[in-house]
């Protein structure tokens, strides 16, 4: 997953969370609801 707080990190700025399947959509879901999601993406497909 990839997210940033909007508050703290410019626009373009990216965190990277990584979630085994367990965990993914309990993770997006709370980085969702406080608008800091910007992208879920495969593990491997990030350069």
């Amino acid at each position: 997953m990839r997210w940033n707080n909007p508050k703290l990190h410019t626009p373009d700025y990216r965190k990277v969370w990584l979630a085994c399947d367990d965990h993914r959509d309990s993770l997006s879901t709370f980085l969702d609801l406080r608008g800091f999601l910007r992208e879920v993406t495969a593990f491997g497909a990030i350069s």
